[in-house]
């Protein structure tokens, strides 16, 4: 029997961190597919498979930078966790802000984690992996319902 693939939707808008962070997860051990999606608006459209999403799968987690363009990661968060039909899946902060203020936020939100994305290449890659070890690995996802 063949594993199902974890979907992983990243909402990031640095091509560079977008695609090392795809670089990371193709290394893994834990079958993935990462779709990549550049602002807030895109993000919930692929979620709510609107457009050109319509027939893109729900994702079992999100990884969802905080600081995106039309619109940002806290709206995308507190847009999902409103909606009875996103708000199951769990949501990893992944942003470069330390600032209490984005981090207790973040929580209110209901996000299911918060990550400081470190700026070295080498804690970079071991975020990622503890990323895809403990949410992939150990952690029991809801399977997504339409």
């Amino acid at each position: 029997m063949n594993p199902q693939p974890i979907e992983i939707l990243l909402v990031e808008d640095n091509p560079a961190d977008a695609d090392l962070t795809k670089e990371y997860f193709q290394e893994g051990r834990i079958l993935n597919n990462l779709h990549v999606v550049p602002d807030g608006v895109e993000a919930l459209n692929y979620l709510r498979r609107v457009g050109p999403y319509a027939n893109e799968p729900r994702p079992d987690l999100v990884l969802l930078d905080l600081n995106l363009p039309r619109k940002d990661g806290r709206e995308v968060l507190a847009e999902m966790k409103a909606d009875p039909k996103l708000k199951h899946i769990p949501v990893v902060v992944l942003s470069a802000s330390q600032a209490e203020a984005d981090i207790v936020r973040s929580y209110d939100l209901h996000a299911n984690a918060y990550v400081v994305k470190p700026v070295d290449l080498t804690q970079f890659s071991q975020i990622v992996a503890s990323i895809e070890g403990f949410w992939l690995s150990i952690v029991k996802l809801p399977r997504p319902h339409d």
